[in-house]
């Protein structure tokens, strides 16, 4: 369980005790370095490091970082808000010590999550680990709730020694195929090694639809720690890769046609120990406050698409009867709902039900999606919202008297439309506060420009290893 505690200049009782002796078991592994990762607004990993004898003086004082990096685009090109984007002013990374790991894809180095402070010693409003940490904070406080999630992980596995800026896919085989198994092996193997080495725990890894694609599913965890799990588990994947002569990306839309790789949310709510997705009176065994909480997610999807599919490439991959949910439709175990109802196996449905969020991607940051997805579903438990009729099938396939008599409308075509669903809504604007509010949409807006008269191609290309 992650700690929901802010830290403090100078360390929490207790911490930089706990840090040197961290320090010195790193050490004595032969760990030299520490990773302090976060993920700017543009989904873009970003980190600084320190040697690992230096990680108490990073617990108690932190390490500095320009907020400049709030308003990077995906091509390092720096956009600007009322308070974001210029040289000035300075902030002090603090690693979480509850997520510390040394890394064994990479070895001689651990990692960890960091949030960020002012000089003064406040939050930084444009941190998207310290909002995630507040927005739980508040539902289990105000509604006395827990959460526990997941994110898929798909990514395409390319040859290193392809053209550069070209991808060669590094299988044969055929979708799903287990001939895509056997060829990268080893590479899936130590995967699998150096995820159980970290203490990440695999649910299922396998094979996908696109050329060269493959998909590893986790275990959930509390939300700060899942996206936290999310970020660690991609850096290992590439870390293994690069050790094998691959190239991979997690990129919507590694080309311009077919299907890409995705990013899906799987979310469930918690009270007392007792998930509100199983075991309820409403349809499928929901309880109201979950039937609730999905009715928020799925009213709010049109502007949350600038969350969860934040890159022009994620357009690329939303496309209509390619399992990415890009209509605003829910269903039970419909995997061409944007809003899957999982209810999970008989005997463990109140372990297992939970929502899935579909259209996703990885270019999305987890902080934001994870924090503005909470934040929709609170809002419709407030509301005691009710989900519409479900569907069964492929919207795609509906008349259009009935796809409006059922709410089901098309998610946005582009970027420049999220972002103006965005720009709207008043809910997740207010979650978000101002100051990060305004960075999504001003990165979002980069990103439109910075394609602006590309085609399809083009826009693939530009994106295909930035993520």
């Amino acid at each position: 369980m992650t700690t929901l505690a802010d830290p403090v200049p100078g360390g929490r009782p207790g911490d930089l005790e706990r840090a040197s002796a961290l320090s010195g078991e790193l050490s004595g592994a032969g760990v030299h370095g520490i990773v302090l990762s976060y993920v700017d607004t543009a989904g873009v990993g970003r980190v600084k490091t320190v040697p690992a004898t230096g990680l108490a003086s990073a617990v108690a004082w932190g390490v500095g970082m320009s907020p400049v990096f709030d308003t990077f685009l995906a091509n390092d090109h720096i956009v600007t808000t009322d308070v974001l984007g210029s040289p000035d002013g300075d902030l002090r990374l603090y690693p979480d010590l509850d997520r510390l790991v040394a890394l064994a894809g990479q070895p001689g180095w651990a990692w960890a999550p960091v949030d960020r402070l002012t000089q003064d010693g406040e939050r930084h409003p444009g941190c998207s680990r310290t909002f995630l940490r507040r927005i739980v904070a508040d539902a289990a406080r105000d509604h006395d709730l827990a959460f526990r999630a997941a994110i898929e992980i798909e990514w395409t596995v390319g040859l290193d020694s392809a053209p550069a800026g070209e991808f060669v896919p590094a299988t044969t085989g055929p979708a799903y195929g287990a001939t895509r198994m056997v060829e990268l092996s080893e590479y899936t193997a130590d995967l699998l090694a150096a995820c159980e080495a970290q203490g990440v725990t695999v649910d299922q890894i396998h094979p996908e639809y696109a050329p060269g694609q493959f998909e590893i599913s986790v275990g959930a965890l509390d939300p700060v720690a899942a996206a936290d799990r999310s970020v660690l588990v991609r850096q290992t994947i590439r870390a293994v890769a690069r050790r094998h002569g691959l190239r991979v990306s997690f990129s919507p839309a590694v080309a311009a046609e077919g299907v890409g790789n995705g990013g899906h949310v799987h979310l469930s709510a918690w009270r007392d120990g007792r998930n509100l997705h199983s075991g309820g009176e409403r349809r499928h065994g929901l309880t109201a406050e979950a039937e609730s909480f999905a009715a928020g997610v799925l009213a709010r999807l049109p502007a949350l698409t600038a969350v969860t599919a934040p890159s022009p490439a994620s357009y690329l991959r939303l496309r209509p009867s390619q399992w990415a949910g890009v209509f605003t439709a829910w269903g039970l175990e419909t995997r061409e709902s944007a809003l899957r109802l999982v209810r999970g196996t008989t005997g463990r449905r109140g372990e297992q039900a939970n929502l899935e969020v579909k259209p996703v991607d990885l270019a999305a940051n987890p902080y934001l999606l994870l924090g503005c997805l909470i934040a929709a579903g609170l809002d419709g438990l407030a509301a005691r919202a009710a989900l519409p009729e479900e569907i069964t099938g492929d919207p795609a396939r509906l008349a259009a008297e009935e796809a409006a008599a059922k709410g089901v409308r098309r998610l946005p075509t582009s970027l420049a439309r999220a972002v103006e669903e965005f720009r709207a809504d008043a809910v997740l604007r207010a979650a978000l506060g101002p100051v990060l509010a305004d960075a999504v949409t001003a990165v979002r807006q980069g990103e439109i420009d910075a394609t602006y008269g590309l085609d399809d191609a083009q826009v693939a290309a530009a994106y295909r290893w930035v993520y």
